[in-house]
């Protein structure tokens, strides 16, 4: 040990002894290089997240609180989606009485060759787009004629049949009493009268017209358009008058006449 402290002694001695250059001040210089990295966990971004996590687990355990966002996620993802609407069914090509059994296509002339009465035709309403001839046996003992009218200034049409207005007509006359077997719930029956002439306004979607024919038969026939129709005896004549139609446009195309 004795020899350990003498050899201290020494080298201090000598090192006092010895000239040393000056020493330069590198705090200054290095310590801009030095970049400190923080744990991701230290950092802002992760913090306010895990604020956020903190607060949103507060509120999720709360009942009221939890049902409110519930109740908002649902209505933003509702809010969200676009509807789908079913694109409409295209009408099939052809005439469009062919779709409705009307009988057999015919034109204004051989209608009024095919009948016993005179033809009537609504001039409020043009020249028809198809006329039909129903003859017996499946029509009635004199014969039936239906106007087809497609499209018409304000009468919407028929998505499903292209159609505007149907005009049947045919000899014959309508009880009152047959009316029960065609109203139905949302249905009414009015008795009018239309430029002197005796008729019913029938209001909602009935289905089934019965009429007597001019041998005395009980005839049914669908109500082809299901929709409001007008009914008027014009001299023993039945005309037939539906559509979309309200009852100021009825009166309109059956005083046209």
């Amino acid at each position: 040990m004795a020899e350990l402290e003498a050899l201290e002694r020494d080298l201090r001695a000598l090192g006092a002894g010895l000239a040393w250059p000056a020493t330069p001040y590198l705090r200054a210089a290095i310590r801009p290089r030095i970049v400190v990295r923080r744990p991701w966990f230290e950092s802002r971004w992760a913090m306010a997240a895990a604020v956020a996590v903190v607060a949103l687990a507060a509120l999720l355990a709360y009942s009221p609180s939890r049902d409110a966002i519930a109740n908002w996620l649902n209505l933003h993802l509702r809010l969200q989606q676009v509807p789908v609407l079913p694109s409409p069914s295209p009408l099939p090509p052809g005439p469009l009485g062919e779709r409705l059994g009307l009988g057999d296509r015919s034109t204004v002339p051989g209608a009024r060759a095919a009948v016993t009465w005179k033809l009537l035709l609504p001039s409020s309403l043009g020249e028809p787009d198809e006329i039909y001839v129903q003859r017996p046996p499946s029509g009635p003992p004199e014969g039936e004629v239906t106007l087809v009218y497609g499209i018409r200034p304000g009468i919407p049409t028929s998505g499903e049949t292209g159609v505007a207005v149907l005009i049947t007509e045919a000899r014959g006359r309508v009880n009152s009493e047959f009316f029960g077997k065609i109203t139905g719930p949302g249905t009414t029956i009015e008795e009018v009268s239309v430029s002197g002439h005796p008729g019913y306004w029938i209001a909602g979607t009935p289905h089934v017209f019965f009429f007597i024919d001019s041998g005395g038969n009980v005839r049914n026939e669908t109500l082809r358009l299901a929709t409001n129709t007008l009914l008027i005896d014009e001299g023993g004549v039945i005309v037939r008058i539906e559509g979309d139609l309200t009852k100021e446009q009825a009166f309109q195309v059956a005083q046209s006449l």
